[in-house]
């Protein structure tokens, strides 16, 4: 039999060092609290105390950092600088062995956990969890690790679905939360409920009346960078979108729609709009209104109109996507010729101009032209202001009437939940029933058949209601502009401009025919 020997191991296996070396390992400490609450900083503030007393009083540790996180969760591990700053320094090779309460404070995300106590254990470094007693270069300590790791995920969990619950249940009681620091025109009153700011109500009201009058989110947005009003979040510059938002936020006529987002994922804190899948909430009278909701319905039937199938309505000009050529039916566009000089001049003309082997006749104009034309046209019409003024009134209540379309939309919707039901009924019969599967395939195909047939002609319905409705809107709001010209128009208005004017046709230097809102056209 051979004889064996035994020659002991001298370095430590994972991080390379004799074992009989005296050198003294870099030791860090990681705290972290959940919250920016007084009590949690309180906390805070003693944990790194505490880490850097208790790795100093080791003789046998080299003190190097204490590395912190204030006010973040742990759920995620991509968020906290503090953490992924120490995470780089060990594997920079400047720190030998990190000290920390417990797992749950390292993270309560198990694979973040695992991912980066493997990566740390791979270069030597080593994680001591004193709550626990887990040492992770110990044969033992990953499988304690991905014990404890996947209890603390699982109270993050019921944590995040008890915070959720919460929030559901004040949805549920009408209770409405908001984001005052970004919403215009509301902040939080003595009582607690949503109190109106007056000056920034008044930059409200000034986007609506603005919209009314015919112009688009872009140009109110450029209208309020340019008088220098501050946007919700106190920002010079104004987008589109945020004047869109103002303009679809049912809180400005005094109501509230609750929980339009939901989180979809506790680790990873991700939110979608509300689809559906989640209850909503509308609370009807929940604080007072800045915009009338008379007003408020008004603008959103004609942001329905205005949006649909066409980019006339997202301009930035108040002269884009209003000159049509009249040779090809395009629209005029904006150039900029002598930009470098002081003749520097804005001409618009036809997008197409100069495309394919036909040119465009049509000339180009100056913005000044169009302005000048715009005032002789109102000039025009005014001339006849009574004869409309009168025509309309005639026709008012009849033309945009849609007492029969709301009726159809009313049989529609009882007939949709006519057809839901039977499908229901349908598939709960089949499955206490035993019954031919052939048939009951039929059946149900026949039922869902009828729901989207009676679904199908509902939007037509709701389409047509829409259309009528934004015209009313539209030439009530030219009537009113109409019946306030002055006998005389001698400047221009843009409010009259975006209110009155539906197009402009080009058809040669002598030959301009702008069509306006009622139909229109005159020749200048």
């Amino acid at each position: 039999m051979p004889n064996v020997t035994v020659i002991p191991a001298t370095r430590n296996l994972h991080t390379g060092v004799r074992n009989d070396a005296v050198a003294k390992r870099k030791t860090a400490g990681y705290a972290r609290v959940s919250t920016d609450s007084e009590e949690q900083l309180t906390s805070y503030e003693a944990q790194v105390d505490y880490y850097t007393n208790y790795i100093k009083s080791r003789p046998e540790w080299e003190f190097v950092n204490v590395y912190t996180d204030e006010g973040i969760s742990a759920t995620d591990t991509r968020h906290r600088s503090g953490f992924n700053q120490m995470v780089q320094d060990a594997l920079d090779g400047k720190i030998d062995l990190i000290v920390t309460k417990s797992v749950s404070r390292f993270a309560r995300n198990t694979v973040d956990s695992l991912t980066t106590v493997r990566k740390l254990k791979e270069k030597g470094v080593e994680v001591y969890f004193q709550k626990e007693n887990i040492y992770t270069l110990d044969s033992k300590g990953e499988l304690l690790i991905t014990i404890m790791s996947s209890l603390a995920q699982e109270e993050s969990r019921s944590i995040s679905e008890n915070v959720t619950w919460g929030k559901r249940k004040r949805f549920a009681d009408g209770k409405v939360s908001l984001a005052y620091s970004s919403f215009l025109g509301y902040r939080k009153g003595e009582d607690g409920q949503m109190e109106i700011v007056p000056e920034e109500a008044e930059t409200v009201r000034l986007i609506y009346r603005l919209f009314m009058q015919g112009q688009t989110p872009y140009a109110i947005a450029k209208y309020l960078t340019d008088r220098n009003i501050p946007t919700p979040t106190g920002k010079e510059t104004w987008r589109h979108r945020t004047v869109e938002n103002i303009l679809s936020n049912e809180k400005y006529k005094g109501d509230a729609l609750l929980q339009k987002v939901y989180t979809t994922d506790f680790l990873s804190k991700k939110k979608k709009k509300n689809e559906g899948e989640v209850p909503q909430y509308y609370v009807e009278g929940n604080h007072e209104a800045i915009i009338p909701p008379a007003i408020f319905d008004n603008v959103q039937v004609l942001m329905q109109s205005r949006g649909r199938g066409s980019s006339r309505n997202r301009c930035v000009s108040i002269f884009s996507s209003k000159i049509r050529c009249g040779d090809c039916g395009s629209w005029y566009g904006s150039k900029v010729w002598h930009s470098n000089y002081k003749y520097r001049k804005v001409v618009w003309q036809c997008n197409h101009k100069f495309d394919g082997g036909e040119k465009c006749t049509t000339p180009h104009l100056d913005e000044e032209t169009v302005r000048q034309l715009f005032i002789k046209a109102q000039n025009t019409i005014n001339r006849e202001k009574t004869r409309i003024l009168a025509g309309f009134e005639e026709i008012r209540d009849t033309a945009f009437e849609t007492g029969e379309l709301e009726a159809e939309e009313r049989q529609l919707n009882g007939e949709m939940n006519v057809a839901a039901e039977l499908i229901q009924k349908c598939i709960g019969e089949n499955a206490r029933v035993a019954q031919n599967q052939g048939e009951y395939a039929k059946r149900y195909d026949a039922l869902v058949g009828r729901f989207e047939t009676a679904k199908a002609r509902l939007e037509e319905v709701q389409a047509a209601i829409t259309e009528k409705q934004a015209q009313r809107k539209m030439m009530e709001n030219f009537m009113e502009v109409l019946r306030g010209l002055p006998e005389q128009v001698d400047y221009f208005d843009e409010a009259a401009w975006y209110a009155m004017v539906d197009f402009v046709t080009v058809y040669g230097k002598e030959d301009v025919r702008i069509t306006f809102k009622n139909g229109m056209e005159i020749s200048v």
